[in-house]
């Protein structure tokens, strides 16, 4: 009666960690390899090409439990600094404010008028900062209407299951319940090289999914010779640089 009694207690134990591994959900992973193609201006492709900042993220295709979130959660930071924004890149979840405090010793102005968040935070000085509330899907080129090299990307999606890739085209969604999704994948300077392959719906079980190799070719960088806010050409500043 004991072994039978310490038999069920095992198999009750051994139930809770199955269901709870099942509740916090498996990791998702997939490598992007980048493809032929050359991007205007490039002498030629590297063997080994950065893969870095690709996004991949997964649509529920019907209700799934929600990933619980960590309370106090930084928010989200566009710095600028050295008359750059950093990250270069960031992914948010739609309806998150993004913060864009100004470290430099000078003015600068924000703003995005293309596809995805349209804003202009006009002029604002050295240690002050401005939010942005980004509220639908999409993609939002940053910009400053100053300085012509600064560019940045915010990407707000409307799932929580994504994943950035690394250098080596590495990257992995983190605790995906079991379900069915839609596929996404998003870069800034490449396409994908194979459209069924992303149209393809993705079937989550209890176990991790490996998604293989997704090829991407190189484009024309959406962020190269871009207007001001007015869509002109920007002028020199005159008196002190900025």
């Amino acid at each position: 009666m004991r072994c039978m009694a310490r038999l069920m207690i095992v198999g009750t134990c051994l139930f809770s960690m199955i269901a709870a591994a099942r509740a916090q959900g498996v990791d998702v992973s997939a490598r992007i390899v980048l493809h032929g193609g050359r991007r205007p201006g490039d002498a030629g492709l590297k063997k080994n090409m950065d893969a870095s900042d690709v996004v991949m993220w997964l649509s529920p295709l019907q209700t799934v439990e929600a990933r619980p979130t960590s309370p106090g959660h930084p928010p989200y930071r566009l710095l600028q600094k050295g008359k750059q924004f950093t990250p270069h890149l960031l992914v948010v979840q739609t309806g998150s404010n993004v913060e864009f405090p100004n470290a430099d010793p000078f003015f600068h102005n924000v703003f995005s008028l293309f596809n995805g968040k349209r804003f202009d935070l006009g002029l604002y000085e050295s240690g002050s900062s401005k939010s942005v509330r980004f509220d639908r899907e999409g993609v939002s080129y940053i910009f400053c209407n100053i300085h012509p090299e600064m560019a940045a990307v915010v990407l707000a999606l409307s799932t929580p299951f994504y994943g950035v890739s690394q250098s080596n085209g590495i990257l992995v969604i983190h605790g995906v319940p079991p379900g069915s999704y839609q596929l996404h994948v998003w870069s800034e300077h490449a396409k994908p090289t194979s459209q069924s392959k992303l149209q393809q719906v993705v079937q989550i079980s209890g176990e991790a999914l490996n998604l293989e190799e997704i090829g991407m070719e190189l484009t024309a960088n959406p962020l190269s010779n871009h207007t001001n806010k007015f869509g002109e050409e920007y002028k020199p500043v005159p008196g002190p640089p900025y």
